[in-house]
């Protein structure tokens, strides 16, 4: 006899057991499917691994540096084999305590792989068995996976997905990297950290192409001087690795010979083809079609995080998961703007922004004003050795709302969600108390600059 349930969510990320959670917390009996491990690419293979290789890869490049702090270190050299490892208990420890959370929720754990075949029932198969589950609701939750080229596709030993790029058994000589996008940049830094000759390719004008293009070319500036070669504007035309080793062609017609090569150019929503085609889910494109309640055109099933296509971001999906369980539970949630969830990435320097970028304001014929400030001019920064970088905030030009955050520089991620409050805000920022000395004062001198108010910048020049 199939076991029952109010909602079976498929998926364990970011967006799938947050869902689960909540729902429980709302009072309803919940299970939740995996077929791989809990926790889903953020946890295992995305987001946290990541963070802690480029956690090791700072402190090498801090010691590297540590004479400018009057601190002689004799020697910073990675141990890659440590640093592995290190990874990869944080990320077994993260899993059990996730797996326990979740249980300890009294939701209820299925290990194999979720089938939906009726908008009430799921099926689940593992190695040895299927069993069957019945649910009220269902809540979609399946992720994404790596683009794939077809002209260089994965072998995961020579052309790899970051999956593979994060677990390499030793250090290469040399690897270039096709797509200059958040994962691109970050492993790049990891890389280039640890001593290997890094080349970014990427087909557009400017790194990270989502983010205005100030933040690009500064992003490009730094990475150079970590001795990345950045090639923007280029493609890859082939990827021969007959020799053993990789020969990246361009369509320029230039050759670089690389020992590998990562594949880093997006990822796209999964689910599994029997479920869209049982239930006669509607799609756009790859990912699942719902709307602003997160429902697709099916009652009682919902769908979220990356297999919606929206954000492709952990703290995208947890804000799915919320308006879907509260709509699970009879609300009327809705999700609202997206371009204020904080968008970060880990490079070195860090890059953090919320809301409109200045290039999305210009394109939707917004006048705007913007403000900047740099962490050169700020105490903390200095006195850290983390002068690069600065921070834009953009207003509405003939008003007081602010549209859009921008920064680069040490540890901006954490003044992301700092900054979203900024978002839309008409408040006097003389009225706001920033602490001092601290890095998040460059936020305020920013925001200040904006109507040309900043107490550290010179008077803006009228022209």
């Amino acid at each position: 006899m199939a076991e029952s349930f109010d909602v079976v969510v498929i998926g364990s990320g970011p967006g799938g057991y947050s869902a689960a959670i909540r729902c429980a917390q709302k009072g309803a009996s919940v299970a939740v499917v995996e077929k791989s491990y809990i926790g889903g690419t953020c946890l295992n293979c995305g987001c946290i691994p990541s963070k802690a290789l480029l956690g090791s890869a700072h402190i090498l490049l801090m010691a590297r540096h540590s004479s400018i702090m009057g601190v002689d270190i004799a020697s910073a050299s990675p141990n890659w084999a440590k640093i592995q490892e290190r990874k990869d208990s944080i990320v077994a420890g993260f899993r059990k305590g996730l797996a326990g959370l979740i249980q300890s929720q009294k939701v209820k754990i299925f290990r194999g792989k979720g089938i939906v075949t009726t908008p009430k029932q799921v099926r689940v198969e593992s190695e040895n068995n299927a069993m069957e589950l019945t649910a009220k609701n269902i809540i979609l939750a399946t992720g994404s996976e790596p683009i794939e080229i077809g002209a260089f596709a994965f072998d995961g030993n020579i052309v790899l997905s970051s999956k593979e790029a994060l677990g390499l058994e030793a250090i290469p000589q040399s690897m270039v990297i096709i797509g200059g996008g958040v994962t691109g940049c970050e492993l790049a830094c990891v890389y280039a950290a640890v001593g290997t000759k890094v080349t970014i390719v990427e087909m557009t004008e400017t790194l990270l192409p989502k983010e205005d293009n100030w933040v690009g070319r500064m992003l490009e500036r730094e990475l150079g001087k970590l001795g990345i070669d950045v090639l923007t504007g280029q493609k890859v035309a082939s990827v021969d690795t007959s020799a053993g080793t990789a020969k990246v062609v361009l369509d320029s017609a230039q050759i670089i010979e690389a020992e590998k090569v990562l594949v880093s150019v997006g990822r796209k929503a999964v689910c599994d083809k029997e479920t869209i085609n049982g239930l006669g889910l509607e799609m756009n494109g790859a990912a699942i079609a719902v709307n602003e309640k997160l429902e697709t055109n099916l009652s009682g099933v919902y769908a979220i995080g990356d297999v919606v296509g929206t954000t492709y971001l952990a703290h995208g999906a947890f804000a799915e998961a919320e308006v879907a369980a509260d709509n699970v539970a009879g609300g009327n949630a809705k999700m609202g703007d997206y371009s204020l969830i904080p968008r970060a990435v880990y490079t070195f320097p860090e890059i953090a922004s919320v809301g409109k970028t200045e290039n999305v304001c210009r394109q939707q014929g917004i006048d705007v004003a913007v403000g900047r400030a740099f962490f050169k001019a700020n105490g903390r920064s200095v006195g850290h050795n983390e002068t690069v970088g600065e921070v834009r905030v953009v207003r509405e030009k003939d008003g007081e709302k602010v549209l859009g955050v921008a920064m680069v520089g040490a540890a901006v991620t954490e003044l992301a969600a700092a900054a979203r409050f900024l978002i839309g805000s008409t408040e006097r920022f003389t009225e706001v108390s920033f602490p001092h000395p601290t890095a998040s004062e460059v936020l305020k001198e920013a925001w200040e600059d904006t109507f040309g108010m900043s107490l550290h910048m010179p008077p803006k020049v009228v022209r």
